[in-house]
Order: C-alpha cells, then sequence, then structure tokens
C-alpha cells in the first residue's frame, strides 16, 4: 500500500478540495500520513490570492521537494498557484513530477500514472467542475465545510479569483443537501456552507433567483445537524429575505461573514464593488434589527486611498463596530486592474493604516466581548490545550479557524464534539472565558 502526504493552503474552499483529493486517493487503496518523510506521494495544494500566500505556497513546494532526497516519491502540485503559474512552476521547479489546475482533480489518477511513466504531466483546463467523490475530512469528525458554488463573476479590480477559478458556477441544490446528509449520517454536527460568493448561490440555475435561504432552510431540516453557518456572502446580493431566514432558523448560526472591502463610495467604484456605502449601511441596519452579528473583511493602501478616504474608513469602522473584522494591505496581483492603476500606495504607508485599523478593532472587540460577560450560551468543545490546561470550544457566533475561543472551566472531562450550556465569565479582545453550567 502506497503512502500519500498532503499540504493544504489558503482557504477552506481549498480545503474541501484536498478533501475530495485525499477521498479518491483512500478509495484506491492510499494510505495517508502526517508525516511527509514516511509518504511515498507528496502532494502540495497552494494558494495563489495575494502574494504572501503565493510565497507560502512556493516555500512548501520547495520543503516538500527536499524529501525527494530520502527515496523515490513523486511530488505534485495542484490548487490555484499552479492554476495561474504551470510553466513558470514546471520550468523553475524540477522536483514537480506533475501539475493539476483546480478544474482538474478528476483527472488526479491520470496525472499520478503518466508521473510513473516518467512524463511530468501539466493540466490546466479552465472552467469549473465539481467532483462527485467521498471526501476524508481534514476538521474534526464533528464539523466540516461544503462547497456551494464555485469560481466568481464580480470582477472586483484587486482579485485574482476569476483569472483562476473561472466564472461562477453553483452546484446543484440535490448535490449539496445530499453531501450535508451523507456528512450528518457520519457524524458531523456542525456544517458551514462556503463558496467565493455564497449570496449569489443559484442565480445560474432555474429562473436565476437567489437560492441561498431556501438552502439553508434545506439543510437546517437535516435531523441530526446541530448547527450550520454560512460565509462570504456580499453586500450587493444580501437581501432581507436572506437575512429573515438567518434570523427565522433555529439552527442557522445569526452571523454574516460580509467582506466590505472599504466604505469610500469613490474607492468602491474603483474596486469595481457593487453596492454604495449607502447599501452597505442598509445592510448593517437590517443585521442589527434581527440580532446578526457581522463580520467583515477591509483593504486599506488601495491604489488612490487616500489620507482623508482613509479616515472615512476609520469612521465608518467606529461607527458600525464590527464585532469581528479582518484587514489586509493592498497587494497588486498580476492581470488584474487594480495593479495597473496610478496613484499605488507605498508600503510603509499600507502597514501604518493597517496597524492602525487592527488596533481600533482591538479595543471594540474588547468592548463587544465584555458586553457578552454574564450571558449564557451554548458552546460546542473543540478540544484541550495542554499549555493552557483548559478545555475550549465555540458558540455560534464564532466560526471555525476564523475567530477566537471560549476557554471552558469544567469540573468533568469533555468530549470534542459535545455541546454545552455555558456562562460568560470573563473577556479579552479575542477570546471569552466561560464557566459549563450543565
Amino acid at each position: 500500500m502506497k503512502k500519500v502526504g498532503m499540504i493544504s493552503l489558503g482557504c477552506a474552499k481549498n480545503r474541501v478540495d484536498s478533501e475530495n483529493m485525499l477521498g479518491m486517493l483512500a478509495s484506491r487503496g492510499f494510505e495517508i500520513v502526517g508525516d511527509p518523510a514516511e509518504a511515498d506521494v507528496l502532494f502540495v495544494n497552494t494558494c495563489g490570492f495575494i502574494e504572501s500566500a503565493k510565497e507560502e505556497s512556493i516555500d512548501a513546494i520547495l520543503e516538500m521537494a527536499q524529501y525527494k532526497k530520502l527515496g523515490n516519491k513523486k511530488l505534485f502540485v495542484t490548487g490555484c498557484l499552479a492554476q495561474r503559474y504551470p510553466e513558470a512552476l514546471m520550468s523553475e521547479i524540477p522536483e514537480i513530477d506533475g501539475l493539476m489546475g483546480v478544474a482538474e482533480y478528476a483527472r488526479l489518477f491520470e496525472m499520478m500514472e503518466a508521473a510513473d511513466r516518467d512524463q511530468r504531466p501539466c493540466y490546466t483546463a479552465s472552467g469549473v467542475r465539481f467532483l462527485q467523490t467521498p471526501r476524508v475530512l481534514t476538521t474534526p469528525g464533528y464539523s466540516a465545510y461544503v462547497k456551494i458554488s464555485d469560481g466568481c463573476d464580480n470582477r472586483c479590480t484587486y482579485c485574482a479569483i476569476p483569472l483562476i477559478r473561472g466564472g461562477y458556477s453553483s452546484r446543484s441544490f440535490d448535490d449539496i443537501v445530499a453531501e450535508c446528509e451523507a456528512l450528518a449520517e457520519g457524524g458531523v454536527t456542525e456544517i458551514t456552507l462556503i463558496a467565493q460568493d455564497t449570496s449569489r448561490y443559484g442565480c445560474d440555475l432555474g429562473d436565476g433567483h437567489y437560492l441561498l435561504p431556501e438552502l439553508l432552510e434545506r439543510v437546517s431540516a437535516i435531523e441530526k445537524l446541530h448547527w450550520v453557518r454560512v460565509l462570504y456572502c456580499y453586500p450587493d446580493s444580501t437581501e432581507d429575505r436572506l437575512l429573515d431566514a438567518i434570523q427565522k432558523l433555529p439552527k442557522v448560526a445569526p452571523y454574516l461573514d460580509l467582506p466590505l472591502q472599504h466604505i469610500d463610495d469613490d474607492l468602491l467604484k474603483r474596486m469595481n464593488r457593487r453596492g454604495s456605502a449607502a447599501w452597505i449601511k442598509s445592510r448593517i441596519a437590517e443585521c442589527r434589527k434581527r440580532g446578526i452579528i457581522l463580520r467583515t473583511t477591509m483593504i486599506v493602501g488601495f491604489p488612490g486611498e487616500t489620507d482623508e478616504q482613509f479616515q472615512t474608513l476609520l469612521d465608518f469602522v467606529k461607527e458600525a463596530r464590527f464585532e469581528r473584522l479582518g484587514a489586509f494591505t493592498y497587494s497588486a496581483e498580476e492581470g488584474t486592474a487594480a495593479a495597473k492603476m496610478p496613484n499605488q500606495v507605498d508600503e510603509a504607508v499600507k502597514n501604518a493604516r493597517l496597524d492602525q485599523l487592527m488596533m481600533l478593532q482591538q479595543g471594540i472587540s474588547m468592548e463587544v466581548n465584555e458586553a457578552r460577560i454574564g450571558t449564557e450560551c451554548e458552546v460546542l468543545v473543540d478540544g484541550f490545550d495542554e499549555e493552557q490546561g483548559r478545555f475550549y470550544g465555540r458558540s455560534l457566533l464564532e466560526a471555525p479557524e476564523s475567530d477566537g475561543c471560549i476557554w471552558l472551566e469544567a469540573d468533568r472531562e469533555l468530549t470534542p464534539g459535545e455541546y454545552v450550556r455555558v456562562k460568560i465569565t470573563g473577556a479579552d479582545a479575542y477570546d471569552l472565558e466561560g464557566t459549563i453550567i450543565e
């Protein structure tokens, strides 16, 4: 039996692709191992979103290439960076035995067989294809991501995703539900629906209406599921109908991930972001009416961003008081419209603005968390931290991997995957503390 090791980089959507590939390999009898030194076949599923992600992917490929010195191992590179720069990777890293882009995973074994014949296959057709394969979860067995679409039609001027993943394509409604049902039968109790743009799900199916509200209702009706989450909704397609569904469905987290990027109308237009500052503020107001907490992402240092426009962003963040906020400095990506724009902002200015924004958000997060002291919530136990000597978990208001945790005081042994009732007793800027009450 051959052994396979995989490094999966980037977003949760990439993780799902990795899990599909692992499922295909396991179905052919491959043993999945965590130590690259033990593996006969190595995979690096890469990210190519921004410069730091590309550098991380290159470093991982080069690190895995070193293991080929230990014996007759094969090294395959897949994912977004492979899709975007196939020729450069194949020519500059000769240790790569085969390469496969994001629409070619069905050719996994074809690539491996060609490499066994001492060829160096390189498959990078464009488009979107959804695999109907078993998955090997790399998340804890009680929690899983489910991809509901791929690609993107938004064409934001800073973003390379459409160049890599292609145009927007919704996955079949029935296929999504069937996968969620199968995961639930296998022990998953928390499902997170993901896509590059979840709120637009269904726009290319049937009569063109957005179908995320209906999908949330159907998935949350699966008896063995306890929690359902949805991430990556875009403001222009976030309708009241979706917010109503999130509010009324008890299993669905009252949590909206709404990547806004900025609030200045001029910058939003140059970013090619649909929806004005006024519309964005209306979405926030409607969320607040329904008790939905908000996570967002901002870009600082977009070409031409002035001090005044950055101050507008700061003032907006003070006003909106997002429960969760992430930010990154603008990265000029090859092939995007923004990379050719004049008035590129100096890196030192970008970094200073990022620090200022995140310091502001840190104070807001602290106040938001302190307001939860004394409240009660249900918590999903994630594990035990040896250094802290405590169990930890998350409530419906903390998404896996991206948000903080709740540190738990318990008078008994807890099991990862169980749900407990907790009273919040303490807070810092990112994490909470709680005591189990039942």
